[in-house]
């Protein structure tokens, strides 16, 4: 499912973000230097307000920077298209949320499908088929049927990651994955991204636990927009 060859997926070179409120510059991201590895587990760490989502928004080309440089696969960022960086973020990028973000009315069935719709060239057969594989390694195969709201909190995390790990991407984002579970949901979560990471899977997650980020390869920590690597 993923591509397991040794070059970068993210290369990040002077990032800076500034955000202006009234007329006021707030700086979010004071010169990151990052890469990543394909294959690689990283976690970030830090305090809130420290700069971690920003950071994993502009990854997940959900946001710009304001100045830098940023190769995504070795692909200059700032020369891609609006359409390329949309194409992206649905084929080779897969986001989980603290939030979950599923959709109430759709099945967990609709709900994994959806992101596949809106490709171009995949056929009903090939996105039927990736869904109900997606579904079944994160044991939500006997869900299908059953709406977000009944189901637990983990249970909807597991449709989360499923959902993006249907498209197969190159690389997987998690903000704070665990943030709205129990202890116990919280830990099977973070058992199967270590799972994943052991298939091949590049992940990135955003995490203020420090339990949780020692999982990864390697840890870096952000205070006040700026990375210390351990």
């Amino acid at each position: 499912m993923f591509d397991l060859t040794t070059t970068n997926v993210i290369e990040v070179a002077s990032l800076r973000k500034t955000f202006f409120t009234s007329g006021i510059a707030t700086s979010a991201l004071n010169g990151i230097d990052l890469c990543v590895r394909k294959g690689e587990y990283l976690a970030i760490s830090g305090p809130s307000g420290s700069g971690k989502s920003t950071l994993l928004g502009i990854l997940g080309l959900m946001d710009t920077a304001s100045s830098g440089a940023y190769l995504f696969n070795g692909h200059d960022v700032a020369t891609l298209s609006t359409r390329e960086r949309t194409r992206i973020r649905n084929q080779e990028i897969g986001f989980i949320f603290q939030a979950f973000n599923l959709i109430d009315d759709l099945t967990v069935w609709e709900n994994v499908e959806l992101p596949l719709t809106y490709r171009d060239g995949m056929s009903s057969k090939l996105s039927q088929r990736q869904v109900a594989e997606s579904l079944e390694r994160v044991g939500m195969q006997d869900k299908l049927r059953f709406y977000p709201s009944e189901l637990s909190g983990g249970q909807q995390q597991r449709v989360a990651v499923a959902r993006a790990l249907a498209g197969s991407p190159l690389l997987l984002l998690a903000d704070e994955p665990t943030g709205n579970l129990d202890s116990s949901s919280g830990e099977q979560v973070m058992n199967l991204l270590s799972e994943l990471n052991n298939e091949g899977a590049t992940i990135c997650l955003v995490t203020h636990n420090p339990d949780f980020a020692v999982l990864a390869h390697r840890v870096v920590n952000i205070a006040d927009g700026r990375i210390n690597q351990r």
